[in-house]
């Protein structure tokens, strides 16, 4: 979502390298680009006013002016400013009493419901007992919606399809919780195509006669200024304790996400990063400003490792590492270790350094190219995978090829690709984290990385050209290699000097008959 915002912000900021002594003067050219960078994103207007105001001032002061790195400098207030503009905000679900209640509310085609069952999910793996209440009178399919997801998610629902009054089918879900030992109650309330005096007044009475702990909105990304405009209305109505904001991992440009907090108040307790049940994060202001600004975020990457790592199978390669083990069937477990993180793109964007490989990496399908890497690899026999450099010959290469439904060239590639990668995590197997990602950064920097996220074998020998860039550098040969034979034949043709005729000889234009 953010890829925009980065890309322009980055550009801003990296305009003020390089030219030696800032002044005032270019110092403010480079907030300019910031600004612009920010409305295209389309972050409101009064956010982004207030949000230069503060960072203009502490910009062009003399303390950034005359420090040894201006631009660093300017990237760490851009950076402390934008974590004053999302946060701060409390994570904390406020449970008390008996049976705590949730209440999300939001307009039609938030993801309301979808997100009522990734936080019942969410609430049930810190070990809480939720209950999921089917409230949306309006839409009998949203009734059914959530029961299939509480059945995916082992969560008991409460619905009752032929009550009328949300208020009172509400109070009847309290006490079914208490009768039945869930301690936590999520209500998920009726919606509408736009913000009406009706939905207010349900959504009211819900509030006022069944006290929940929290209310939630759930606000769609994708909407831009519409997002902040509900969240407004809907805080005016019912003091709302949290937004939950979905499809943050669309391609809307992330405005709504900056500016909701400043224009109500109303923090973003949690964001919605894809189709997933388990699709649900914490929103830390702090981690989001350094993604937006390229720094990656390892903290967030490390929780999810931790949570959908496999770590007996971790411990295991570890060992094997270690004892300087590492083949095919290793390489094949890694790769469905990261596919849990989700898409390549997303994770590496969350490694410092390497937000611009995924720009390189375009719209490389580098989830289909490990899928192809997964199929060559389970056309090997056991032995093949235990050591393919030695054991593969051309006969061995045709028939994996011919399993795998690829081309030849393309196992020796795998095979060439693997040698480097297998020094590589032999030799990060005995490192720590800040070193396995300084080595990460230094095979970039160094061209070990190309854009379709495969390692070289070679040392530095730059990237590797695609087959448009070769075709574009072989006719640009051959322009220049034509240019050349013209000028050389040209050349032999050219009459010398001494064979021209003598200018003396040449008639006059006083000679020249008159065409009058």
């Amino acid at each position: 979502m953010f890829e925009s915002l980065q890309q322009n912000l980055s550009s801003a900021l990296r305009s003020l390298t390089g030219r030696g002594i800032l002044t005032e003067a270019n110092m403010r050219e480079g907030l300019r680009q910031v600004q612009m960078a920010l409305l295209e994103a389309d972050v409101s207007l009064p956010v982004v006013k207030d949000f230069m105001a503060t960072i203009g001032q502490a910009a062009v002061g003399e303390r950034i002016l005359k420090s040894l790195n201006p631009t660093q400098q300017l990237t760490y207030v851009v950076h402390q400013e934008l974590i004053n503009l999302m946060g701060p905000v409390d994570h904390s679900l406020h449970f008390r009493g008996e049976v705590s209640v949730l209440m999300l509310c939001g307009l039609q085609g938030s993801g309301k419901t979808t997100t009522c069952g990734k936080l019942g999910r969410l609430i049930k793996t810190r070990g809480r007992q939720p209950l999921l209440v089917a409230a949306d009178l309006q839409r009998p399919a949203a009734i059914q919606q959530l029961q299939v997801l509480g059945e995916q998610l082992g969560i008991p629902v409460y619905a009752d399809l032929n009550a009328k009054d949300p208020v009172t089918l509400c109070q009847a879900a309290v006490r079914q919780a208490k009768a039945q030992g869930a301690n936590t109650v999520i209500l998920d309330t009726a919606g509408r195509l736009h913000v009406d005096a009706e939905l207010m007044d349900q959504l009211t009475q819900i509030d006022r006669r069944i006290g929940p702990d929290q209310v939630y909105l759930v606000v769609d990304a994708m909407t831009g200024q519409d997002a902040v405009n509900s969240a407004k209305a809907f805080n005016e109505a019912l003091e709302l304790d949290g937004v939950i904001m979905t499809k943050l991992d669309g391609d809307a440009r992330g405005g709504a996400a900056l500016s909701v907090k400043a224009v109500t108040g109303v923090p973003i307790k949690f964001v919605g990063t894809g189709e997933h049940l388990d699709s649900i994060e914490e929103f830390h202001p702090d981690r989001m400003a350094g993604r937006i600004l390229g720094m990656g975020d390892v903290v967030t990457l490390v929780e999810q490792a931790q949570e959908k790592f496999d770590k007996e199978e971790m411990e295991k390669q570890q060992a094997r590492l270690q004892k300087g083990q590492f083949t095919l069937v290793d390489f094949k477990k890694m790769l469905g270790q990261v596919g849990k993180l989700g898409p390549l793109q997303k994770v590496m964007g969350m490694i410092p350094g390497m937000g611009s490989l995924t720009q390189m990496m375009g719209d490389t399908d580098a989830e289909g190219e490990m899928t192809r890497l997964v199929g060559i690899i389970d056309s090997m026999t056991p032995a093949e995978r235990e050591n393919p450099t030695k054991v593969i010959d051309p006969s061995r290469r045709r028939r994996i090829a011919a399993g795998a439904g690829v081309q030849p060239h393309e196992i020796n590639e795998l095979v060439k690709q693997f040698d480097g990668m297998a020094g590589i995590m032999k030799k990060m197997a005995s490192m720590g984290i800040m070193e396995r990602m300084k080595t990460v950064r230094q095979l970039q920097q160094g061209g070990m990385l190309n854009p379709s996220a495969r390692l070289q074998s070679k040392g530095d020998t730059g990237k590797r050209l695609t087959k448009q860039e070769r075709d574009k550098l072989k006719k640009k040969k051959e322009r220049e290699e034509r240019k050349k034979k013209r000028e050389d034949r040209d050349k032999k043709n050219k009459p010398d000097d001494k064979n021209k005729p003598d200018d003396k000889n040449k008639p006059d234009d006083k000679d020249k008959p008159n065409d009058k």
